[in-house]
């Protein structure tokens, strides 16, 4: 087991309370993340966040990552990518659309309605707007904005944060399509159950538009950095890099590809099967497990220490 998975002390006990039906299970919110690609030195200059400096060496493309402040109730510490929860009301505002049809985007997220898949893939672009100040969208269905760091998109951009402006207002007000074709759909994966905070989160894959460049906004990090897939994974076996186990599992898919464009190419082919962990009792041990993905199982004494966040 990695020293780097983030592991709350708190899990154990919440278990027992769920097995015992103590415990009733939160209803996870829908969220989105996005893994924003870029192929090494395509962003930025010397010195600059995201520039040349970026961590892993050649070889392959960077993803940005966030560092979550330690003071965040979620996942504190942890490494990320730009993502959060949906804004409902992306849920049945007609907005600008380009790319796949959101009858596409509603059999490939595996929900019911076009109205939900609208309102996940609007999550997914708004999120990278706001935490990372990259924009997925476009005057045309062929166009994408360029330079977004000016004053009257950093407006923009806190009034979005604040939920001050929905995001079909943001697009409509600046004339925007937002542009489904940049965004792939790469995983999902939901809360355990006896999380106090829960949330089906769908992963999602996009390449850094040319001309943006990303940008440290997110109130909720302390840190940003581009690393390459592999790099970071290391970092997370060595204990250096403190992820949860989706953050580990979708990195370690991006290793193989050589390119931004050829891991967004490779997005249709991914499972979308929502991940959910799952807990039982084996003689004086918890195990805590997620399908499919042996190497985050954690086996939890029942009695004594509950062996801490590795």
């Amino acid at each position: 087991m990695s020293q780097g998975q983030w592991y709350p002390p708190e899990w154990p006990d919440r278990i027992r309370a769920l097995a015992a039906g103590e415990l009733t299970a939160v209803t996870p919110r829908r969220a989105a993340t996005v893994m924003l690609l870029r192929d090494p030195g395509a962003e930025g200059g010397p010195g600059a966040e995201g520039g040349p400096g970026a961590e892993g060496g050649p070889g392959g493309p960077v993803v940005h990552m966030l560092r979550r402040r330690t003071s965040m109730a979620f996942a504190g510490g942890a490494y990320a990518y730009p993502g959060g929860g949906v804004d409902p009301r992306d849920d049945d505002r007609l907005i600008g659309w380009a790319g796949p049809s959101l009858e596409h985007w509603a059999a490939r997220l595996g929900v019911a309605t076009v109205t939900e898949a609208q309102a996940i893939v609007c999550a997914a672009v708004r999120e990278t707007f706001e935490e990372a100040g990259v924009l997925l969208a476009g005057e045309t269905a062929g166009t994408v904005v360029g330079d977004t760091t000016g004053a009257d998109w950093e407006a923009d951009r806190e009034a979005l944060v604040a939920r001050d402006l929905s995001f079909a207002e943001f697009l409509d007000r600046r004339g925007l399509l937002l542009r489904s074709d940049l965004l792939g759909a790469w995983a999902r994966w939901i809360t355990p159950e006896f999380e106090p905070r829960r949330y089906d989160t769908w992963f999602f894959v996009a390449a850094l538009p040319e001309g943006q460049r990303t940008r440290a906004v997110s109130t909720e990090a302390d840190r940003t950095v581009w690393i390459a897939p592999a790099e970071a994974a290391r970092r997370y076996d060595l204990g250096e890099l403190l992820m949860m186990p989706p953050t580990v599992s979708t990195l370690r898919a991006l290793t193989p590809f050589r390119t931004a464009a050829e891991a967004l190419g490779a997005a249709d082919v991914q499972d979308m099967t929502p991940v959910l962990a799952q807990a039982r009792l084996e003689g004086d041990e918890l195990v805590l497990s997620w399908p499919g993905h042996d190497e985050f199982t954690k086996h939890v004494p029942t009695a004594g220490e509950n062996g801490g966040a590795g």
